[in-house]
């Protein structure tokens, strides 16, 4: 049975797929389709996909790098599930990378910056309404690179753009417990209205709360992480 996933215009058709294949696996891995150490089937995901082998290798490059699939040469790609205690220590590196980028945004606020993100937080609340992961999970994507952006400090964008993808999986993971986009929304206000004030050390704490695995919100990712563990175990 064939994912129809793929609706793409001819240009960029070929990016645009690979980048379709990378969320659709990167969701089945973290719900559990796959065990750990599993051997991914060129052949079946290809023909699942309706992709040819391109995009797909494609897909599993990034799903490398961001440490969901093992690379073998000459045998494959292997799903990997990190130790939590590594990905709780990457949680804790984003939030200071993206407290700095709060901080430096804050003095170079204009109002198109704070256009461009009241826009995304009116498409989270949409998502929240309708209760859509996937809307929301984009929304939010474009919410923090705005601010990535807006840091005016390239190599700083560039570092927190590369943790934010190895981290995505575990951030769609957490939005799927009960009640945490309506909190996630929240904290987002609380992000815009101390950068709207210009207020460099709340911008930083609020986003460091953000973001930051810890209380409730750590335990919330432990037990679906364990819960998938144990449906691909």
């Amino acid at each position: 049975m064939q994912d129809r996933i793929f609706a793409v215009h001819a240009e960029n058709a070929l990016t645009s797929r690979s980048d379709l294949v990378r969320e659709k696996l990167e969701e089945m891995i973290v719900e559990g389709a796959f065990s750990q150490g599993e051997r991914l089937d060129e052949v079946k995901l290809s023909q699942r996909f309706d992709v040819s082998r391109t995009p797909l290798r494609e897909a599993f490059q990034a799903l490398a790098a961001s440490g969901l699939l093992v690379l073998e040469p000459r045998r494959g790609a292997f799903v990997r599930f990190p130790a939590l205690e590594e990905v709780f220590e990457m949680f804790e590196v984003m939030a200071e990378l993206e407290a700095f980028c709060c901080r430096l945004a804050s003095r170079r606020v204009t109002p198109a910056f704070l256009a461009d993100l009241e826009e995304t937080v009116v498409e989270c609340r949409q998502a929240v309404a309708s209760d859509d992961v996937n809307r929301y999970y984009h929304a939010n994507e474009r919410f923090h690179g705005l601010i990535y952006e807006a840091s005016g400090n390239s190599f700083l964008g560039a570092e927190a753009t590369r943790l934010h993808r190895r981290l995505k999986p575990y951030r769609r993971l957490q939005l799927n417990n009960r009640g945490r986009m309506a909190h996630s929304l929240a904290e987002h206000g609380r992000v815009v209205e101390a950068l709207t004030r210009g207020d460099a050390e709340a911008a930083a704490n609020e986003m460091r709360a953000h973001i930051a695995i810890q209380g409730g919100k750590f335990n919330d990712l432990i037990v679906s992480y364990r819960r998938t563990a144990r449906k691909a175990g």
